[in-house]
Protein backbone atom coordinates (compact mmCIF):
# COMPACT_ATOMS: atom_id res chain seq x y z
CA UNK A 1 0.00 0.00 0.00
CA UNK A 2 3.01 2.34 -0.03
CA UNK A 3 4.25 4.90 -2.50
CA UNK A 4 7.92 4.00 -2.53
CA UNK A 5 11.04 5.08 -4.31
CA UNK A 6 12.81 1.75 -4.55
CA UNK A 7 11.97 -0.33 -7.61
CA UNK A 8 11.97 -3.75 -5.94
CA UNK A 9 9.52 -2.57 -3.30
CA UNK A 10 7.33 -0.86 -5.87
CA UNK A 11 6.80 -4.18 -7.60
CA UNK A 12 4.96 -5.33 -4.50
CA UNK A 13 2.49 -2.45 -4.73
CA UNK A 14 0.12 -3.93 -7.28
CA UNK A 15 -1.08 -6.95 -5.37
CA UNK A 16 -1.19 -5.15 -2.04
CA UNK A 17 -3.11 -2.15 -3.30
CA UNK A 18 -5.57 -4.07 -5.41
CA UNK A 19 -6.29 -6.32 -2.47
CA UNK A 20 -6.74 -3.35 -0.13
CA UNK A 21 -8.95 -1.55 -2.64
CA UNK A 22 -11.65 -4.15 -2.05
CA UNK A 23 -12.12 -2.80 1.45
CA UNK A 24 -11.91 0.91 0.65
CA UNK A 25 -14.90 3.04 1.52
CA UNK A 26 -15.37 5.27 -1.53
CA UNK A 27 -18.12 7.52 -2.85
CA UNK A 28 -20.75 5.78 -4.93
CA UNK A 29 -19.99 7.80 -8.05
CA UNK A 30 -16.40 7.50 -9.20
CA UNK A 31 -14.79 10.28 -11.22
CA UNK A 32 -12.57 8.14 -13.43
CA UNK A 33 -10.12 9.72 -15.82
CA UNK A 34 -10.00 13.52 -15.88
CA UNK A 35 -6.93 14.10 -18.05
CA UNK A 36 -5.68 16.79 -15.65
CA UNK A 37 -1.93 17.05 -14.96
CA UNK A 38 -0.41 19.97 -13.05
CA UNK A 39 3.30 20.75 -12.82
CA UNK A 40 5.40 23.08 -10.70
CA UNK A 41 7.69 25.33 -12.73
CA UNK A 42 10.38 27.72 -11.51
CA UNK A 43 12.44 25.49 -9.24
CA UNK A 44 15.48 25.05 -11.49
CA UNK A 45 16.91 27.35 -14.17
CA UNK A 46 17.83 24.33 -16.27
CA UNK A 47 14.23 23.17 -16.58
CA UNK A 48 13.66 25.32 -19.67
CA UNK A 49 11.14 28.07 -20.18
CA UNK A 50 7.51 28.06 -19.14
CA UNK A 51 6.59 28.17 -22.84
CA UNK A 52 8.60 25.02 -23.46
CA UNK A 53 6.82 23.28 -20.61
CA UNK A 54 3.41 24.21 -21.99
CA UNK A 55 4.39 23.06 -25.48
CA UNK A 56 5.00 19.49 -24.28
CA UNK A 57 1.28 18.79 -24.40
CA UNK A 58 1.38 16.91 -21.10
CA UNK A 59 0.24 19.63 -18.68
CA UNK A 60 -3.14 21.26 -18.16
CA UNK A 61 -2.02 23.43 -15.23
CA UNK A 62 1.34 25.19 -14.73
CA UNK A 63 2.20 26.51 -11.27
CA UNK A 64 4.86 29.23 -11.12
CA UNK A 65 6.85 28.99 -7.90
CA UNK A 66 7.45 30.84 -5.62
CA UNK A 67 6.52 34.23 -4.29
CA UNK A 68 8.58 33.42 -1.24
CA UNK A 69 8.48 36.69 0.72
CA UNK A 70 5.26 38.44 1.74
CA UNK A 71 3.25 39.61 4.72
CA UNK A 72 5.19 42.50 6.23
CA UNK A 73 5.27 44.92 3.34
CA UNK A 74 8.09 43.17 1.51
CA UNK A 75 7.70 40.93 -1.53
CA UNK A 76 10.11 38.71 -3.41
CA UNK A 77 9.67 36.39 -6.38
CA UNK A 78 12.11 33.46 -6.59
CA UNK A 79 12.22 31.75 -10.00
CA UNK A 80 15.64 30.15 -9.55
CA UNK A 81 17.43 32.46 -11.98
CA UNK A 82 14.89 32.49 -14.80
CA UNK A 83 14.55 35.72 -16.77
CA UNK A 84 11.40 37.16 -15.19
CA UNK A 85 10.90 39.59 -18.07
CA UNK A 86 10.26 36.66 -20.43
CA UNK A 87 7.64 34.97 -18.27
CA UNK A 88 4.74 37.26 -19.15
CA UNK A 89 4.77 36.28 -22.83
CA UNK A 90 5.07 32.64 -21.82
CA UNK A 91 2.02 32.92 -19.56
CA UNK A 92 -0.02 34.26 -22.46
CA UNK A 93 1.26 31.47 -24.68
CA UNK A 94 0.26 28.81 -22.15
CA UNK A 95 -3.18 30.34 -21.69
CA UNK A 96 -3.66 30.37 -25.47
CA UNK A 97 -3.35 26.59 -25.24
CA UNK A 98 -6.05 26.47 -22.53
CA UNK A 99 -3.45 25.78 -19.85
CA UNK A 100 -4.21 27.42 -16.51
CA UNK A 101 -1.31 29.28 -14.93
CA UNK A 102 -1.14 29.81 -11.16
CA UNK A 103 1.31 31.69 -8.95
CA UNK A 104 2.33 29.73 -5.86
CA UNK A 105 2.99 31.72 -2.70
CA UNK A 106 5.08 30.51 0.23
CA UNK A 107 7.47 27.66 -0.40
CA UNK A 108 10.12 26.10 1.79
CA UNK A 109 11.56 29.26 3.28
CA UNK A 110 10.52 31.20 6.35
CA UNK A 111 10.28 34.76 5.08
CA UNK A 112 6.51 34.91 4.78
CA UNK A 113 3.68 35.32 7.25
CA UNK A 114 0.28 36.91 7.76
CA UNK A 115 0.46 38.23 11.33
CA UNK A 116 -2.78 40.25 11.12
CA UNK A 117 -5.99 40.44 9.13
CA UNK A 118 -4.71 43.71 7.70
CA UNK A 119 -1.57 41.99 6.43
CA UNK A 120 -3.80 39.46 4.64
CA UNK A 121 -5.73 42.33 3.04
CA UNK A 122 -2.47 43.99 1.98
CA UNK A 123 -1.13 40.79 0.41
CA UNK A 124 -4.42 40.19 -1.41
CA UNK A 125 -4.33 43.71 -2.85
CA UNK A 126 -0.70 43.26 -3.86
CA UNK A 127 -1.36 39.94 -5.61
CA UNK A 128 -4.38 41.35 -7.43
CA UNK A 129 -2.52 44.41 -8.69
CA UNK A 130 0.91 42.89 -9.34
CA UNK A 131 -0.04 39.53 -10.86
CA UNK A 132 -3.73 39.55 -11.73
CA UNK A 133 -6.27 41.97 -13.22
CA UNK A 134 -5.69 44.88 -10.86
CA UNK A 135 -4.63 48.21 -12.32
CA UNK A 136 -3.46 50.22 -9.33
CA UNK A 137 -0.85 52.77 -10.37
CA UNK A 138 2.60 52.47 -8.88
CA UNK A 139 2.46 48.68 -8.40
CA UNK A 140 5.25 46.91 -10.26
CA UNK A 141 4.03 43.99 -12.40
CA UNK A 142 6.84 41.43 -12.83
CA UNK A 143 5.01 39.73 -15.71
CA UNK A 144 3.89 42.94 -17.40
CA UNK A 145 0.31 42.93 -18.64
CA UNK A 146 0.06 39.14 -18.40
CA UNK A 147 -1.98 37.82 -15.52
CA UNK A 148 -2.14 34.49 -13.74
CA UNK A 149 -5.39 32.57 -13.40
CA UNK A 150 -5.13 32.16 -9.66
CA UNK A 151 -3.09 31.76 -6.52
CA UNK A 152 -1.75 28.56 -4.98
CA UNK A 153 -1.16 28.38 -1.21
CA UNK A 154 2.08 26.45 -0.57
CA UNK A 155 2.44 27.24 3.10
CA UNK A 156 5.11 25.24 4.91
CA UNK A 157 6.10 27.53 7.74
CA UNK A 158 4.86 30.19 10.08
CA UNK A 159 1.67 30.60 12.08
CA UNK A 160 -1.57 29.43 10.47
CA UNK A 161 -3.39 32.68 11.21
CA UNK A 162 -5.17 34.72 8.54
CA UNK A 163 -4.82 32.52 5.45
CA UNK A 164 -8.59 32.18 5.56
CA UNK A 165 -8.78 35.97 5.45
CA UNK A 166 -6.39 36.01 2.48
CA UNK A 167 -8.54 33.48 0.65
CA UNK A 168 -11.70 35.51 1.26
CA UNK A 169 -10.06 38.78 0.25
CA UNK A 170 -8.74 37.26 -2.99
CA UNK A 171 -12.05 35.62 -3.81
CA UNK A 172 -13.85 38.90 -3.22
CA UNK A 173 -12.26 40.33 -6.38
CA UNK A 174 -14.43 37.95 -8.41
CA UNK A 175 -17.62 39.78 -7.47
CA UNK A 176 -17.06 42.43 -10.13
CA UNK A 177 -16.89 39.87 -12.93
CA UNK A 178 -19.81 38.03 -14.48
CA UNK A 179 -19.41 34.74 -16.29
CA UNK A 180 -15.77 34.32 -15.27
CA UNK A 181 -13.64 33.72 -12.21
CA UNK A 182 -10.38 35.69 -12.54
CA UNK A 183 -9.20 34.54 -9.12
CA UNK A 184 -9.09 30.78 -8.68
CA UNK A 185 -7.56 29.34 -5.52
CA UNK A 186 -5.58 26.16 -4.99
CA UNK A 187 -3.51 24.74 -2.14
CA UNK A 188 -0.50 22.42 -2.16
CA UNK A 189 -0.20 20.49 1.09
CA UNK A 190 1.76 17.81 2.85
CA UNK A 191 -0.18 14.57 2.76
CA UNK A 192 -0.72 14.26 6.52
CA UNK A 193 -4.30 15.27 7.26
CA UNK A 194 -5.18 17.87 8.43
CA UNK A 195 -2.83 20.65 7.36
CA UNK A 196 -2.60 23.14 10.21
CA UNK A 197 -1.24 25.97 8.08
CA UNK A 198 -4.16 26.35 5.69
CA UNK A 199 -6.90 24.35 7.41
CA UNK A 200 -8.96 27.48 8.01
CA UNK A 201 -8.45 28.63 4.42
CA UNK A 202 -9.74 25.28 3.18
CA UNK A 203 -12.72 25.58 5.52
CA UNK A 204 -13.89 28.66 3.61
CA UNK A 205 -14.85 26.38 0.71
CA UNK A 206 -13.15 28.76 -1.73
CA UNK A 207 -10.19 26.52 -2.62
CA UNK A 208 -11.22 24.60 -5.72
CA UNK A 209 -8.19 22.35 -6.16
CA UNK A 210 -6.06 20.67 -3.51
CA UNK A 211 -2.70 19.20 -4.52
CA UNK A 212 -1.70 16.64 -1.89
CA UNK A 213 2.01 15.83 -1.80
CA UNK A 214 2.36 12.07 -1.40
CA UNK A 215 6.15 12.27 -1.29
CA UNK A 216 9.03 13.37 0.95
CA UNK A 217 7.30 11.66 3.87
CA UNK A 218 7.95 7.97 4.49
CA UNK A 219 4.91 7.48 6.70
CA UNK A 220 2.56 9.08 4.20
CA UNK A 221 4.12 7.14 1.36
CA UNK A 222 3.47 3.93 3.29
CA UNK A 223 -0.12 4.89 4.16
CA UNK A 224 -1.08 7.05 1.21
CA UNK A 225 -4.43 5.38 0.68
CA UNK A 226 -5.60 6.17 4.20
CA UNK A 227 -4.56 9.80 3.82
CA UNK A 228 -6.17 10.01 0.37
CA UNK A 229 -9.48 8.85 1.85
CA UNK A 230 -9.25 11.51 4.54
CA UNK A 231 -8.60 14.35 2.09
CA UNK A 232 -11.30 13.33 -0.39
CA UNK A 233 -13.85 12.87 2.40
CA UNK A 234 -12.99 16.15 4.15
CA UNK A 235 -13.32 18.37 1.06
CA UNK A 236 -15.94 16.83 -1.24
CA UNK A 237 -16.51 20.08 -3.14
CA UNK A 238 -12.83 20.45 -4.06
CA UNK A 239 -10.90 18.51 -6.67
CA UNK A 240 -8.16 16.49 -4.98
CA UNK A 241 -4.97 15.80 -6.95
CA UNK A 242 -2.36 13.11 -6.39
CA UNK A 243 0.96 14.87 -5.93
CA UNK A 244 3.76 12.60 -7.17
CA UNK A 245 7.48 13.18 -7.76
CA UNK A 246 9.04 12.85 -11.19
CA UNK A 247 12.37 11.90 -9.60
CA UNK A 248 13.04 8.28 -8.74
CA UNK A 249 15.28 9.53 -5.93
CA UNK A 250 12.40 10.87 -3.84
CA UNK A 251 10.45 8.97 -1.22
CA UNK A 252 7.02 8.39 -2.67
CA UNK A 253 8.17 7.74 -6.23
CA UNK A 254 5.99 5.27 -8.13
CA UNK A 255 7.51 3.56 -11.14
CA UNK A 256 5.53 4.37 -14.30
CA UNK A 257 4.82 0.69 -14.86
CA UNK A 258 2.98 0.60 -11.55
CA UNK A 259 1.45 4.07 -11.64
CA UNK A 260 -1.85 3.05 -13.17
CA UNK A 261 -2.60 -0.20 -11.38
CA UNK A 262 -1.14 0.61 -7.98
CA UNK A 263 -2.24 4.22 -7.53
CA UNK A 264 -4.41 5.92 -10.12
CA UNK A 265 -7.07 3.22 -10.41
CA UNK A 266 -7.59 3.41 -6.66
CA UNK A 267 -7.58 7.22 -6.53
CA UNK A 268 -10.06 7.55 -9.39
CA UNK A 269 -12.73 5.82 -7.31
CA UNK A 270 -13.16 9.07 -5.40
CA UNK A 271 -15.93 11.30 -6.75
CA UNK A 272 -13.71 14.37 -6.31
CA UNK A 273 -10.51 12.95 -7.82
CA UNK A 274 -8.99 15.80 -9.79
CA UNK A 275 -5.89 14.45 -11.51
CA UNK A 276 -2.14 14.26 -10.96
CA UNK A 277 0.28 16.95 -9.80
CA UNK A 278 3.90 16.35 -10.86
CA UNK A 279 6.78 17.72 -8.81
CA UNK A 280 8.53 19.32 -10.64
CA UNK A 281 9.34 20.43 -14.22
CA UNK A 282 13.13 19.98 -14.08
CA UNK A 283 12.92 16.35 -12.97
CA UNK A 284 9.97 15.71 -15.25
CA UNK A 285 11.96 16.98 -18.20
CA UNK A 286 14.66 14.47 -17.29
CA UNK A 287 12.40 11.46 -16.65
CA UNK A 288 9.37 12.32 -18.83
CA UNK A 289 7.16 11.15 -15.98
CA UNK A 290 4.18 13.29 -17.01
CA UNK A 291 3.94 11.48 -20.34
CA UNK A 292 2.78 8.45 -18.37
CA UNK A 293 0.59 10.46 -16.03
CA UNK A 294 -1.31 12.16 -18.86
CA UNK A 295 -2.25 8.78 -20.33
CA UNK A 296 -4.05 7.67 -17.21
CA UNK A 297 -4.88 10.79 -15.20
Amino acid sequence: MALVCSRPASLLLIAALLSAATFLAVPAAATGKTGQVAVFWGRNKNEGSLREACDTGTYTIAIISFLDVFGRGNYHLDLSGHDVSAVGADIKHCQSKNILVFLSIGGFGNQYSLPTAQSAADVANYLWNAYMLGTRKGVYRPFGDAFVDGIDFFIENGAPANYDELAKRLWNFNKDFRGRTPVQLTATLRCGYPDRHVERALATGLVGRIFVRFYDDADCAANWQRQWDKWTAAYPSAQIYLGLPASEQKVGYVHPKNLYYSVIQVAQKAANYGGVMVWERYEDKRTNYSSYAIQWA
